[in-house]
């Protein structure tokens, strides 16, 4: 068994910061969905501005929004504004196939990569 990319939402812009919430990234459902993440899915986020890199855990945004919320102690490592990758994974005896996505700077997808 090994643990593989399953999922990738590629150039997603942070459009809050919210260092009083509880943990977690908020992210629009549409994108979640493109994808196959699940809520409360375990996530990698990494940022194209600064290098870090954090963990997190997948709160569903409002549809079609183009939310990417960083919550929590992890709006203090990415700010709003940031560009970013969020990669989810997958435990299997065989390799699998990821579905990854661009997106634009509004977070609308634009295509699959």
């Amino acid at each position: 068994m090994r643990e593989l990319l399953s999922g990738k939402i590629h150039n997603a812009t942070v459009t809050e910061a919210d260092i009083n919430y509880i943990g977690s990234i908020t992210i629009d459902e549409s994108l979640i969905k493109k994808v196959n993440f699940w809520p409360g899915q375990k996530v990698l986020v990494v940022s194209n501005k600064t290098g870090v890199r954090l963990e997190t855990y997948i709160i569903v945004g409002a549809k079609n929004s183009g939310v990417i919320c960083m919550n929590g102690a992890s709006a203090r490592l990415i700010k709003k504004g940031e560009e970013i990758i969020i990669m989810g994974f997958e435990i299997s005896a065989k390799p699998i196939e990821a579905k990854t996505i661009l997106v634009n700077k509004k977070n609308q997808f634009v295509k699959y990569l």
